[in-house]
């Protein structure tokens, strides 16, 4: 995969809508297409997308192991609606035990390079196996999310991973997001009606208050660009 192939999508698809460009890529790249969710509403969104055209589109999530209940309790009721099967992956026991004995169990809060660690050992090393061998990866991502995800492109070849990425909500606001939602009973998250608009693990995530940037309520106590090593440049 290249950056030539992620530019010749974009001329390909440009006239479909997400659903006939979903359908396009699973054609195109038959066994090939893996999704990501976390069960934010924006991955939410996907799924039933994926769900309702019945397209052959693999979907795999990340227990990290500091998940809220909230969360898997959508990740529950989406199951029950859409009938669809979502492989579940987890860190290497061996590395979070090592972290644990080591630095113990909140070492995220004392240093940014600690709390990378902690995502690179609970994110990132399971997100390697859940795209091996695939050829485009769907993501929940938004422009509007973070100064850092403005410049993205609706086809993109991630370096890191060697893979295509396909971001099909770019260019959503959050309002058309949740009206999507709400107009086709899409189960989410309980926490987003309680401030928390991006949620990931319970320690390192908070609800946010009005005139406060979506990304704020993660790792609230730092600085840093706020991504976890899934998402680079």
């Amino acid at each position: 995969m290249s950056i030539a192939v992620a530019q010749e999508l974009i001329k390909r698809t440009e006239n479909l809508s997400i659903e006939e460009t979903l359908a396009f890529l699973a054609n195109e790249f038959p066994e090939k297409v893996v999704f990501s969710t976390s069960f934010g509403q924006e991955d939410q969104v996907i799924t039933a997308l994926i769900a309702t055209n019945e397209l052959p589109i693999k979907i795999f999530t990340l227990d990290t192991g500091r998940l809220f209940q909230e969360t898997y309790d959508v990740f529950h009721k989406t199951l029950k609606k859409y009938k669809v099967n979502i492989q579940t992956l987890y860190p290497e026991t061996s590395q979070v035990e090592q972290l644990l004995n080591t630095k113990g169990p909140n070492s995220f809060y004392e240093s940014v390079e600690n709390r990378k660690e902690c995502c690179f050992i609970r994110k990132v090393v399971p997100l390697k196996k859940g795209l091996a061998g695939n050829k485009v990866w769907i993501t929940g991502l938004r422009a509007e999310q973070s100064e850092n995800r403005n410049d993205l492109a609706l086809f993109e070849y991630d370096a890191h991973f060697d893979i295509i990425k396909f971001n099909p909500l770019l260019k959503w606001t959050l309002a058309e997001v949740q009206k999507y939602i709400a107009d086709n009973n899409v189960p989410q998250n309980s926490l987003h009606k309680k401030g928390f608009i991006s949620i990931g693990c319970a320690p390192c995530t908070r609800a946010i208050v009005e005139g406060e940037d979506i990304r704020a309520g993660r790792w609230s106590w730092e600085s840093s660009h706020k991504e976890c090593g899934l998402h680079q440049k």
